[in-house]
C-alpha cells in the first residue's frame, strides 16, 4: 500500500498572483481519491517539523531568520515568494511530511509527499521557491537515527538539485544523482555525485534509455539501503520552464522505471513531487497522478 502526505494548507499561504502553480496541491488528492488510486486511509496530514531535525541540515542563523521573517530584500528575491509566517509554516509542514513518509516507507516500501522536492534550498539560504530542503532534512534524520546507512537521492526534476548537491558534497553516505536540462536553471550548477545534463528537446526514447542504464549502474555500485526520488513533471514537452520533450506516457514510464528498480531490490523509497509548470493545469495534475498510478501498480 502507498501512503501519501497531504494537507490543503500546502496551497494557501501565497498571494493570488502566485496561486496557479500551487493549485495542483489541492486538485491532485481529489483526483487520486476520485479515480480510486488512493483512499482516505492512505492519506496523512503532517504537523510542523521539530526544529532540531531542520538544524541537522540547515544553519541555525538561517532558520532563525526565517522564523523571525528577518530575511533581507535580496534573500527574499532569491526565494521568489513573498515571505510570510504562513509560508514558513508551510515549509516546516512539508519537511515533516517527507520525514513521516520515510517512516512509512521503511515499514511499507514506499510513501509519497504531495508537496516537497525543495531541492534548491541550501544549508544557509533558500532560492527558486525553496526555503527548506525536505529530502535533505529527511536524509539527515535517517542517518542520525541509524535508520539508513547509504542513501541515494534520485533527482529527475528538469532543474538540477543544486541545494541538495551542495548539502551532501562531502557526505559519502549520501549519493546525489541529478538528471536535468543542461539549459535550465540553475545556470551555475553545483556538482552532484553524478550529473547528467540533457540537451534541449531530449525525447522519451533517449531519456528512458539513458536513465535505465545509469540507474542500474548507480544501484549496483553504490548499493543504497534507502532511496529518495524527486519526480518533477517539468520534464514534459508542454512545460513552460523546461527544455526537455517527454510525453505524458514517457514521464509515467520514467516513474515506473525508478519504482521498479527500488521495488525489485526491496529498497524503501520516499517520493516528493517537485516541479510542473505546463500552461494547462490538467496536464500537471495528470502527470503527477501518473506517479501515484505507477506506484500503485507495484505497491499494493
Amino acid at each position: 500500500m502507498i501512503y501519501v502526505a497531504f494537507d490543503t494548507s500546502y496551497a494557501h499561504p501565497l498571494p493570488e498572483g502566485h496561486r496557479f502553480p500551487m493549485l495542483k496541491y489541492e486538485l491532485l488528492p481529489k483526483q487520486l481519491l476520485h479515480e480510486g488510486t488512493c483512499d482516505e486511509a492512505q492519506f496523512f496530514k503532517p504537523k510542523l517539523i521539530d526544529h532540531k531535525h531542520v538544524l541537522r541540515t540547515h544553519h541555525k542563523e538561517y532558520l532563525d531568520k526565517l522564523l523571525r521573517l528577518n530575511l533581507d530584500a535580496k534573500e527574499v528575491r532569491k526565494i521568489g515568494f513573498p515571505l510570510s509566517e504562513a509560508l514558513v509554516a508551510r515549509e516546516l509542514q512539508i519537511a515533516q511530511g517527507t520525514l513521516d513518509a520515510c517512516i512509512y516507507a521503511l515499514k511499507n516500501g514506499i510513501a509519497l509527499n504531495i508537496a516537497g522536492g525543495t531541492h534548491h534550498a541550501y544549508a544557509d539560504h533558500g532560492e527558486a521557491f525553496c526555503l527548506l530542503n525536505d529530502q535533505a532534512i529527511a536524509a539527515d534524520f535517517l542517518l542520525n537515527e541509524q535508520l539508513a546507512k547509504r542513501i541515494l537521492i534520485i533527482d529527475l526534476d528538469v532543474h538540477q538539485g543544486n541545494g541538495t548537491a551542495a548539502i551532501f558534497r562531502n557526505n559519502p553516505m549520501v549519493f546525489t544523482f541529478s538528471m536535468h536540462g543542461k539549459a535550465n536553471y540553475p545556470f551555475k550548477k553545483e556538482r552532484s555525485d553524478l550529473d547528467i545534463e540533457l540537451e534541449k528537446g531530449t525525447n522519451d526514447d533517449t531519456y528512458l534509455t539513458l536513465l535505465h542504464k545509469t540507474l542500474e549502474q548507480v544501484l549496483n555500485t553504490f548499493n543504497p539501503d534507502f532511496i529518495f526520488y524527486l519526480s518533477g513533471v517539468d520534464v514534459l514537452n508542454t512545460d513552460k520552464l523546461g527544455t526537455l520533450a517527454l510525453s505524458l506516457e514517457g514521464c509515467k514510464k520514467r516513474d515506473a522505471l525508478v519504482f521498479g528498480a527500488a521495488h525489485s531490490r526491496n529498497i524503501p523509497l520516499q517520493c516528493s513531487m517537485g516541479g510542473g509548470y505546463s500552461k494547462d493545469l490538467k496536464i500537471i495534475v495528470e502527470a503527477h497522478a501518473n506517479t501515484y498510478r505507477a506506484a500503485k501498480q507495484l505497491y499494493h
